[in-house]
């Protein structure tokens, strides 16, 4: 478990805090825990607020900027993304971004980091694919993708019909059952830290909760949300219902923590996010 950049927890701070200011001071006290140094924070929300992510919001604090809302937006719905799920009739929805120029390395970013995002999957060079079991369809995960970063001009439609071989090989773009797997190794971290998080120093109980809670929360955001037989959805739905338990004991932990700190947010997962490889 690699230790989180001071951009990791600024933006997981600002996050937390759901559109309210956040001090410079509560940034650096939650930094330190992970040996971050103050200069290294204040350089971090320099360049933060050069790249738009982040803006002022008076004298010493600041808020979500505006080319980060829309990512901000979409992964703080990782606690309602159960509710997009709708039984899958066997059929998919197929993004094609070959077209799409490749010149510009932060355009192609965003593009690879909103079809991950969404769970699609490369099936031929430049044609992605991925279960049509999302609410809206088509319709509804075109708009989600292009306001997380895919072109507008990329054809997103829906599709059924494939031949034996191409069946197969969609089915094969996802590993089922590492990620059953992955679901029942979290639930039962998460479970057992949570039965003895009450025994550690604060210090360590926030460091540590961070860590945990932020790498569960990272797998819920970029879970690909298959539908059966793909993978178990209910070794999903315990482990998803585990993840927000241990986010509003984290939160608790992070409260206490930062008493003399105007009730310090804790930092939930955002900033640099990869998506998880399933």
């Amino acid at each position: 478990m690699s230790t989180p950049t001071a951009r990791r927890v600024v933006l997981g701070l600002l996050l937390a805090k759901d559109g309210a200011p956040l001090a410079v001071r509560y940034a650096i006290a939650a930094c330190a825990l992970f040996g971050i140094t103050e200069n290294n924070v204040r350089v971090t929300l320099a360049r933060l607020s050069a790249e738009g992510l982040i803006e002022a919001s008076g004298r010493g604090a600041y808020v979500i900027g505006h080319a980060g809302a829309r990512l901000n937006a979409a992964v703080s719905e990782w606690r309602r993304a159960e509710e997009r799920v709708r039984p899958w009739e066997g059929r998919y929805v197929m993004v094609h971004t070959g077209p799409l120029p490749r010149g510009d390395r932060r355009v192609v970013q965003r593009r690879e980091r909103a079809l991950a995002l969404y769970g699609l999957r490369e099936l031929e060079r430049g044609l992605f694919v991925r279960p049509d079991n999302l609410a809206g369809g088509a319709a509804a995960l075109r708009q989600r993708l292009v306001a997380v970063g895919l072109e507008p001009d990329a054809a997103v439609f829906d599709a059924g019909g494939f031949d034996d071989v191409r069946e197969a090989r969609i089915t094969a773009l996802w590993d089922g059952a590492a990620l059953t797997a992955a679901y029942h190794a979290e639930h039962e971290r998460l479970t057992t830290w949570l039965a003895h998080g009450a025994e550690f120093e604060p210090e360590v109980a926030a460091r540590e909760c961070y860590l945990l809670g932020g790498a569960a929360i990272r797998q819920v955001v970029f879970d690909p949300w298959l539908p059966e037989p793909l993978v178990d959805t209910v070794a999903r739905a315990r482990f998803v219902a585990t993840v927000k338990t241990f986010d509003q004991a984290g939160k608790a932990i992070w409260e206490a923590f930062g008493e003399g700190h105007a009730r310090m947010p804790v930092p939930t997962v955002r900033g640099e996010l990869r998506p998880r490889t399933h």
